[in-house]
């Protein structure tokens, strides 16, 4: 857990609505702050912050010339250095993030900007300024009392407090590679918007990065490259032995991972071609040698499993947890009788 929120207050709180520029929308902003009452305050606090305490990895500003240049960066600093200018800060936000919305699918929405005091970094008490925008609208049942004085019922549309669609918490705290930020993207429909146009961030150098960066080389690797030439046996065949490389090993050695995953040195230098390829694609450095991060690789490697999908509408599922069930108990041949290709599954009983 990379911070705590048990100490945290939203101390200011204002709601704005974003439009789309692409179709020329208008921004609407609010004046004032939101005044809770107790109730709401704790379920607002509560939908807002909770996400951000399974977090694993933080990230840094960026900026090409010079990082004081981050839209992001001079507003926060701003607010940090005088609370006063909050609403102020908050709209020049909004501004910013409506200049993001270059296409039709981007949503509009109401943006929440918090200013949070008490949460906790690396064992010290620091400040935040919060970020979310709400896309999605829930129908809910509104029950009234009618002229009649019978109950009747209307939908209305609201914010459903189970899942946050985006936010950000940006730390009043900096190390030697800038401000830490944090960020969430659970409806994420356009993978440049909100991470790399609007908050013009990067995934910190260390460790956690490391390992997310070199699995999801890995997974992509499996569906471009494997999947393709050998199949889905093969591809679930290569997870498995990324995964238990790093179970196995508390720090990765790029060459000792190839000797151990790939037997054919034709594959390796398929590798070596394919980690120039993503470091490229995703302007990132892949280490060749780094810590292996156990919180990283336990969420990571359950979006590795794999699945052979048959044609034949039948699904056999792979764990990546057991590299040497694929190879010892799935047996792939062909059917000169049906002509058709066939797997065999051996099994003690069925669970």
């Amino acid at each position: 857990m990379m911070i705590k929120k048990t100490r945290a207050e939203i101390t200011k709180c204002i709601l704005h609505k974003v439009a789309n520029k692409f179709n020329s929308g208008q921004n609407v902003f609010s004046e004032d702050l939101i005044r809770f009452d107790q109730e709401s305050y704790d379920l607002m606090k509560g939908f807002l912050l909770k996400p951000f305490g399974s977090l694993t990895q933080s990230y840094r500003f960026t900026n090409h010339e010079d990082i004081r240049l981050n839209e992001l960066n001079k507003f926060t600093s701003e607010i940090f250095k005088e609370e006063e200018s909050f609403v102020e800060y908050s709209k020049s936000i909004v501004n910013h993030l409506f200049e993001q919305s270059n296409s039709a699918q981007i949503k509009t929405g109401d943006v929440l900007v918090v200013f949070i005091e008490g949460i906790e970094y690396k064992d010290v008490l620091t400040e935040a300024v919060g970020i979310f925008k709400i896309e999605n609208k829930v129908d809910f049942f509104q029950t009234y009392l009618d002229d009649n004085e019978s109950f009747d019922v209307v939908v209305q549309k609201g914010i459903s407090t189970k899942r946050l669609d985006k936010g950000c918490l940006i730390l009043n705290t900096s190390d030697e590679e800038g401000t830490v930020v944090f960020s969430v993207d659970n409806n994420n429909y356009d993978a440049q918007y909100w991470s790399k146009n609007f908050l013009s961030v990067k995934l910190a150098d260390d460790y956690n990065s490391h390992t997310q960066n070199y699995l999801e080389m890995c997974k992509e690797f499996s569906e471009e490259v494997i999947k393709p030439e050998l199949g889905m046996h093969e591809q679930g065949n290569f997870l498995a032995n990324t995964v238990d490389y790093f179970k196995e090993n508390e720090s990765v050695d790029y060459a000792t991972f190839k000797d151990e995953v790939f037997e054919d040195d034709k594959h390796k230098e398929q590798f070596d071609e394919y980690k120039k390829h993503f470091e490229n694609l995703n302007d990132v450095l892949v280490r060749n040698n780094f810590d292996v991060s156990g919180v990283v690789l336990k969420k990571e490697k359950n979006k590795l499993k794999t699945e052979i999908k048959l044609d034949t509408n039948i699904n056999i599922k792979l764990d990546v947890d057991a590299p040497e069930a694929a190879s010892e108990y799935l047996e792939r041949g062909y059917d000169e009788e049906k002509k058709m290709k066939y797997y065999k599954v051996y099994f003690n009983e069925e669970k």
